[in-house]
C-alpha cells in the first residue's frame, strides 16, 4: 500500500519504563526526534531502571482498548507500533481492534519478550498469540536473534540463521522481517531485512558500550516514524539504524546497569 499525504502520526501500543530508557518513553523520544507525532496506548506500568524490571502492573484491558479507539478515531495514524504486550488476552484484543480499524495503517511489530537486563516480559501464551494474531499482515516485524528463535523455532547464530528466520516470519504472514544481530557475537553486527520484494543486509561495527537499554524499542519506533512519513521499508530501516547508532555513541552513561541511549543526540549536533 502507498500512503497518500503521510503526516507522521504514530500510535505506540506498549509498556511504560519508569527509567525512561525503553518502552513508551523511548518510543516517544525516538518518534519525536525523527519528526513524527507520537500517541500512546499504555499496556503496562513497570517499575524499572537500568538494572532490571522490579515490578509489572498490567493496565486494564478496557483502558488499553479505549486509548487505541479514541486516538485512532480523533487523530488517526500513519503507522502503528506495538511493543510490550504481556498476555495472550491483550494480544488478541489488540489484534481484533486493529482488524476492526480496517488493516490499512502499516503495523510495526516489535515482539518484546525479554528486557536488556534479562527479565522475561511475556508468557508462552502471549508469544503464541503474537505469532498467530499480530505477525500476519504486519508491515514489519523486528525481532532480535533470541526473539526470532522463539517465534520461528529456528536457530539464529549467524547471518544464515537470520535469513532462515526472516524467511519463516514471511511464511507466517509478515510482509517484512528485520532480524537483528546485536545478540550474535563478533566485531560486526549484521541486521537482515527481508520483504516480499527482496533482501537487504545491513552491516555496522559493534559499539563497545554497556548503554544498550531500549535499543530495540528505539529502533522499531524510529522505523515507524520514518514509515509514517512515507519512507520505504529499506530506507526507514537504514535511516533508523543510523539514528540508533548515533544515540548509542552519544549515551551519557546514566545508571548502574545497562544505561539508556541518548535519544536527543541530534539536538546536541544542532547546538554545535
Amino acid at each position: 500500500m502507498v500512503m497518500t499525504n503521510p503526516t507522521g502520526r504514530v500510535l505506540i501500543i506498549a509498556g511504560s519504563d519508569s527509567g525512561g530508557g525503553a518502552g513508551i518513553q523511548a518510543d516517544i523520544k525516538a518518534v519525536t526526534m525523527l519528526g513524527g507525532y507520537a500517541m500512546t496506548a499504555v499496556t503496562a506500568i513497570t517499575v524499572q531502571d537500568t538494572r532490571g524490571v522490579h515490578g509489572v502492573w498490567p493496565v486494564p484491558l478496557e483502558a488499553v482498548l479505549g486509548q487505541i479507539k479514541v486516538t485512532l478515531a480523533d487523530i488517526g495514524a500513519d503507522a502503528i507500533k506495538t511493543g510490550m504486550l504481556g498476555s495472550a488476552q491483550l494480544v488478541e484484543a489488540i489484534a481484533e481492534a486493529l482488524h476492526a480499524q480496517g488493516g490499512v495503517t502499516p503495523r510495526i511489530i516489535d515482539p518484546v519478550m525479554v528486557a536488556t537486563s534479562g527479565d522475561r516480559l511475556v508468557d508462552e501464551k502471549a508469544i503464541s498469540a503474537i505469532r498467530s494474531e499480530l505477525l500476519p499482515r504486519a508491515r514489519l516485524v523486528t525481532p532480535n536473534a533470541p526473539e526470532a528463535e522463539v517465534l520461528t523455532g529456528k536457530p539464529v547464530e549467524n547471518i544464515d540463521g537470520q535469513r532462515r528466520a526472516a524467511e519463516r516470519l514471511l511464511e507466517l504472514g509478515a510482509n517484512g522481517a528485520l532480524v537483528k544481530g546485536g545478540h550474535i557475537g563478533g566485531k560486526l553486527i549484521h541486521d537482515v531485512l527481508q520483504t516480499t520484494t527482496g533482501e537487504w543486509i545491513f552491516e555496522s561495527p559493534r559499539i563497545d558500550t554497556t548503554s544498550t537499554h531500549g535499543t530495540g524499542c528505539t529502533l522499531a519506533s524510529a522505523i515507524a516514524a520514518l514509515l509514517a512519513q512515507g519512507r520505504s521499508v529499506p530506507e526507514a530501516v537504514e535511516q533508523g539504524r543510523d539514528y540508533l547508532h548515533g544515540a548509542i555513541r552519544a549515551a551519557k552513561g546514566f545508571g548502574k546497569g545497562h544505561g539508556p541511549v541518548h535519544h536527543g543526540w541530534l539536538l546536541d549536533e544542532l547546538k554545535n
